[in-house]
């Protein structure tokens, strides 16, 4: 049985994540570059974090608002 991405209940929320990550760093003028590496992590996770496709822990959450310099708060609500 083959995993559909319709079925997924957390998608929606990964994605409005994921774009709150992307606002916030854009709004900063970071790149994901500098964001990546100042966790440290692999860039095509990092990316797929903002497309709302990577399933961060809360650690990774709390390393990417640090790196931004924004509460987790922001881009979680």
């Amino acid at each position: 049985m083959s995993s559909d991405l319709t079925d997924d209940p957390w998608l929606h929320d990964r994605q409005r994540i994921g774009r709150a990550i992307r606002d916030a760093r854009m709004r900063r003028n970071l790149t994901q570059e500098s964001v990546f590496l100042a966790i440290p992590m692999n860039r095509s996770y990092y990316q797929d974090i903002e497309a709302g496709d990577g399933n961060p822990t809360l650690d990774t959450l709390l390393a990417i608002a640090s790196a931004i310099g924004v509460p987790l708060a922001e881009l979680v609500r």
